[in-house]
């Protein structure tokens, strides 16, 4: 049977013979059809080779079980076999390098129909083997998106209910979507193309990610933010974090809608940023600083000159004056790198009315608080903190990574005498996020200490059978310090009622 085999192969099949070996596709070039003599085979030579060429097995967590080695392709009609999708990528990079297509001459516009019509042409060589309910226009699409674009993380951005895509390892990729997290049937072909997405996405801001820089921050085109994690780091093979950015940036009307605030907290904040109260926004990773920084900045009047201070370019503030500042890594010779401290003290040579950082992380919060202090009122930033007071030992620890000798209670002092209020947003367990309290400093007591006073705070009352969360906004009672600046600025009645 061996033999009849091979004397078809060599009557039916064309001059290029493919021959698979695991993933890959082989192209053998007939020399002589008249026949000559064949080498005799030689297993224990050949057995190694193959070994090289078969690419590192998906973790343990992903070859689990049968789905996890599946791929749903775009409209959920069938499921392709993820050894026909390596095959056919492979086949699809082995064709473009025959036909000589330069992408670095070409755009991915003019690359795709090229790339669409090698795929036609692959799928009808393997259409045997292609499970009957598939949808060949949507799993071309996807391939193209692989080969060129994003790949699988392509429908995930186009998604406007999706807020975060988390790519855990090659095989398997998670969403928040509508502030739930959960899994999703899609995966990259292998590491490999995993790791040219990332090429993609990082190459044209000018950084790069390689075995000597494995991790790396950059954002998409349409702000998302964007963090990548290779091996060696990375165990399991590639990991990319999106943090998608509203088109359509959202209002403070949208987050009472949202129930994240009620209308008098929202009426509060805009006035505190009105009449230039310098404000912090504590919370968690993922609970909603950025939005809420982004929201509060639209309240900043027009009129004003703001310098927005950024790892990666977030904030979309719509006011006519604006200059927008993004950190900058070291070249590949260690040299060219711009801290956020130092485009923090660069911004106070540019004449700006307030600064924005977009989050604290080191030494440049002792610049932030020197420029709220000199001038600069109105400022504001974010830090990684659980409530107002744990914001305000954030704070102290960061500005003694500045390296200068100060002692404790000058640092608190400085503090104490800078940052108006703190806003703590908080991420629930049903998905929620809510700002949790809004909390004024006012100053230091005898011992040193803090002195902080909720304004508004929200309490947890129970928590429904479905996971939800409820719990009630309350007003203390407390009248902050500077409620006379509102009633000056004609910004609330006499007595402050709203309050």
């Amino acid at each position: 049977m061996g033999n009849q085999r091979v004397k078809r192969s060599k009557v039916d099949t064309p001059p290029d013979i493919p021959l698979r070996i695991g993933p890959y596709l082989v192209r053998l070039k007939r020399l002589d059809q008249g026949g000559q003599s064949k080498a005799p085979p030689s297993a224990p030579r050949q057995q190694p080779r193959e070994e090289a060429l078969k690419p590192p097995p998906p973790p343990p967590s992903a070859a689990a079980s049968e789905d996890e080695d599946m791929l749903r392709v775009a409209g959920g009609t069938a499921i392709i076999p993820a050894e026909l999708r390596r095959r056919v990528h492979r086949m699809l990079l082995d064709h473009l390098d025959l036909a000589s297509l330069d992408r670095t001459q070409m755009s991915d516009d003019a690359m795709r129909p090229k790339v669409l019509t090698a795929l036609a042409r692959i799928l009808q060589q393997l259409q045997h083997d292609l499970p009957k309910s598939v949808d060949r226009d949507e799993f071309m699409r996807e391939m193209a998106d692989e080969a060129l674009g994003l790949g699988p993380l392509e429908r995930l951005l186009a998604d406007e209910a999706i807020s975060e895509i988390m790519v855990v390892h090659p095989y398997k990729i998670y969403v928040e979507k509508k502030g739930k997290i959960r899994p999703t049937d899609l995966r990259f072909t292998d590491d490999e193309s995993a790791r040219a997405v990332i090429e993609r996405i990082v190459t044209p801001l000018g950084r790069r990610i390689d075995e000597s820089t494995p991790l790396v921050d950059a954002r998409l085109k349409d702000g998302s933010r964007v963090n990548a994690v290779i091996r060696p780091l990375a165990i399991n093979g590639a990991c990319i974090t999106i943090r998608k950015f509203q088109k359509n940036p959202l209002t403070i009307q949208d987050l009472v809608r949202f129930d994240s605030m009620t209308d008098r907290m929202a009426q509060f904040l805009e006035r505190a940023v009105r009449i230039r109260k310098n404000i912090v926004i504590s919370g968690g990773t993922g609970s909603g600083k950025t939005t809420l920084l982004n929201v509060l900045s639209a309240a900043i009047p027009g009129k004003e000159r703001v310098v927005t201070i950024e790892d990666a370019a977030e904030l979309r503030l719509e006011q006519p004056h604006v200059v927008s500042l993004e950190t900058r890594p070291a070249n590949m010779e260690g040299k060219g790198e711009y801290s956020i401290r130092d485009l923090v003290k660069n911004a106070l040579r540019m004449r700006p009315d307030r600064i924005v950082v977009g989050e604290c992380r080191g030494g440049e919060a002792l610049d932030m608080l020197q420029a709220m202090n000199t001038g600069h009122e109105g400022s504001m930033t974010t830090t990684h903190a659980n409530s107002p007071r744990e914001a305000m030992s954030r704070l102290e620890t960061l500005c003694l990574m500045a390296g200068l000798d100060l002692p404790s209670r000058a640092i608190r002092e400085q503090i104490a005498g800078s940052v108006h209020l703190v806003v703590q947003q908080s991420r629930f367990s049903d998905g929620s996020r809510r700002i949790s309290a809004i909390t004024e400093i006012n100053g230091l007591d005898d011992d040193g200490d803090f002195v902080l006073n909720d304004i508004f705070a929200f309490h947890r009352l129970h928590t429904e059978g479905d996971g939800t969360i409820v719990g009630e906004y309350r007003a203390s009672g407390y009248l902050p310090s500077f409620i006379d600046e509102f009633i000056t600025h004609g910004l609330v009645r006499q007595g402050g009622q709203y309050l």
